[in-house]
């Protein structure tokens, strides 16, 4: 009898811990980086290829970084609800062009709009495995010292923008 238990509970304790990791939403992934400053980088600029951007230079005020890529099927998704956010000018919002060619780039947004301030280039990949990037898109919001406050994984939604991510910003910004 104890020959046959021995099996049964090792496959019960399995089929538990894998009905809760079912039971878990990919989206709430916890980041180690909340509440920590945002990682600095100093990377070109898409647009002004000359340019740089630095986090450093961004301090002093909220902002969203939104990394992106013109390879990306959820980020054509989520653009036109960046673009709107854009339009209504509440918050100033960072691209974070990841692992992307800039020319692919430059017509990807020529096409579907441009919501960022600015944009910057991260073609290796390495900014992106600073700020804990799973993959793209994913938006992260920035508070006036450089702390990270908010991260979004996945494509972002009007919900997620509303219910979240703007009350956040507003709360930020006082």
């Amino acid at each position: 009898m104890t020959r046959f238990l021995i099996p049964l509970l090792v496959f019960v304790l399995i089929a538990v811990f894998l009905w809760i990791g079912l039971s878990l939403n990919p989206r709430e992934v916890p980041s180690p980086l909340i509440d920590k400053p945002a990682p600095a980088f100093e990377l070109p600029q898409l647009r002004e290829p000359g340019g740089v951007i630095r986090t450093a230079d961004l301090n002093g005020q909220v902002w969203l970084l939104n990394v992106f890529a013109s390879w990306c099927t959820p980020c054509l998704e989520e653009h036109p609800h960046l673009v709107a956010l854009a339009e209504r000018g509440l918050v100033p919002i960072y691209g974070l062009n990841y692992k992307d060619g800039r020319e692919a780039a430059l017509k990807w947004l020529d096409r579907h709009g441009d919501p960022y301030t600015r944009i910057v280039v991260d073609r290796e990949g390495r900014t992106g495995i600073e700020y804990g990037v799973y993959g793209v898109p994913e938006t992260f919001v920035i508070d006036k010292s450089g702390v990270i406050r908010f991260k979004h994984i996945g494509p972002l939604t009007p919900e997620v923008l509303a219910e979240e991510i703007m009350p956040l910003v507003g709360r930020l910004q006082q």
